[in-house]
């Protein structure tokens, strides 16, 4: 069967064909490709063609796809039982590993995914503060809770769709939205509802408008502004949390978020999410305090199980040395090659991630991330496609490496490229 075959199948059952939006390749046009299997750097499509994969499940196969050792750690938890609905020593053990991992965690819940992280988090801000207000940045992505649908990023972004009809306005009301590296306008917002504003939850790095780093003095900023006004910081490092770095960005910054929340890796390509931070906030949860959050399939002991063998793994002495020299290698081989053709061009990278852009100079927020040429940036998608290279299916959206990307692959990277460039220019001589 072909990719176009079961693309036209799953679009008589599944809206759109695809359980995720930019998975349709709506942005970019053509055909999605259906995986049948994944191993190391590499993904094949149901027609068995190999690709190099730098979108790696969007994060969280940070030591590769299918590694053997976590394979047999979900091997070994799934012959135990899939689901109790009770306690398990290894969510326990996995919350020791995140605490131990990142100082300002010192209580973490486990949830099933980074929306319901981040929404439970904001809960638990407007509850321990008694404010309903929040503030959030355009282009950072959050998940699809109602109240952070405001000019979001990642899907909603490459449909051009600022916000989700279903969502009523009395649900936004309460959510300020602000250019991202945009201290002074945070100070405004501070100044004039200050005392309703609950928290500010932020990408420290943002990864859902494309990757764009915070301006020396924003986070601090951030972080000045919401102890003076009794808010509460969120670090969103869904994305970011041990991919940027071994304790996530804030361990880069040496900023202290009072909740952080976490996915992707933590759960090493199965299902999860968590949010934590300081204990006094943390206890204000259910069952000891007054803000409720459950979940039926939370601490699942199969992803657990993942989790824990992938923050092993991490763990071990060079990786992230390893990880970053591989990023910063693809970014400067990807440059240096757009240059020699020509192709106006930027890159950038944060430990194993990665932004590429079709424009001068590197963004640094969404209205510069929107000036990129994105024709440029399909036609490079397609062909790299085409030359066996899987990227991320849209000009809003971050990159992955693994430590499974080895000099070998990046050298087949750039052959691609090589050959892709020459068609982003010869179509931009033509248009």
């Amino acid at each position: 069967m072909t990719n176009q075959e079961i693309f036209q199948r799953a679009q008589q059952t599944i809206p759109g064909g695809v359980n995720s939006p930019v998975r349709a390749f709506k942005s970019v046009g053509g055909t999605p490709r259906f995986i049948a299997k994944a191993n190391g750097a590499y993904i094949w499509d149901i027609e068995g063609k190999q690709y190099i994969d730098y979108l790696g499940s969007w994060g969280p196969a940070i030591v590769g796809h299918a590694h053997p050792e976590v394979l047999a750690a979900v091997q070994e938890a799934a012959t135990k039982g899939l689901s109790f609905g009770a306690p398990t020593e290894g969510e326990v053990i996995l919350a020791e590993k995140i605490c131990e991992l990142i100082p300002s965690i010192e209580q973490v819940r486990l949830v099933s995914s980074g929306t319901e992280a981040t929404m439970s988090a904001i809960r638990l801000a407007r509850g321990a503060t008694g404010r309903n207000k929040i503030i959030k940045f355009e282009g950072c992505y959050h998940g699809h809770s109602d109240s952070l649908l405001v000019k979001a990023g990642s899907g909603l972004l490459t449909f051009g769709n600022p916000s989700s009809a279903g969502v009523p306005q009395e649900f936004v009301s309460h959510t300020i939205v602000l250019p991202f590296n945009n201290l002074e306008e945070v100070k405004k917002a501070f100044a004039e509802v200050g005392q309703d504003i609950a928290c500010i939850i932020v990408e420290p790095v943002a990864g859902n408008m494309n990757l764009v780093k915070p301006q020396a003095g924003f986070l601090e900023g951030l972080r000045e502004l919401c102890t003076q006004y009794g808010a509460l910081l969120i670090f969103d490092e869904v994305m970011t949390g041990f991919r940027a770095g071994p304790k996530g960005v804030q361990g880069l910054t040496n900023i202290t978020p009072d909740l952080t929340t976490l996915a992707k890796v933590i759960g090493g390509g199965m299902p999860v999410g968590a949010f934590g931070g300081r204990q006094d906030i943390m206890q204000q949860i259910a069952p000891l305090g007054a803000v409720y959050q459950a979940g039926t399939l939370s601490g699942n002991p199969v992803s657990v199980a993942a989790g824990l063998k992938t923050l092993e793994i991490l763990s071990r002495p060079g990786f992230y040395d390893v990880l970053s020299k591989t990023t910063t290698e693809l970014v400067n081989g990807l440059s240096d090659l757009a240059r020699q053709h020509n192709v106006t061009f930027s890159a950038d990278s944060i430990g194993g991630m990665f932004g590429i852009y079709f424009r001068e100079n590197i963004p640094t927020s969404f209205a510069e991330v929107q000036q990129s040429n994105i024709q440029a940036f399909n036609v490079f998608f397609h062909a790299m496609l085409d030359e066996g290279v899987h990227l991320a299916p849209s000009a809003f959206e971050a990159g992955f490496v693994s430590a499974s990307h080895t000099e070998e692959i990046l050298a087949k990277t750039f052959a691609a490229a090589d050959k892709a460039f020459v068609t982003v220019a010869q179509t931009t001589q033509n248009s």
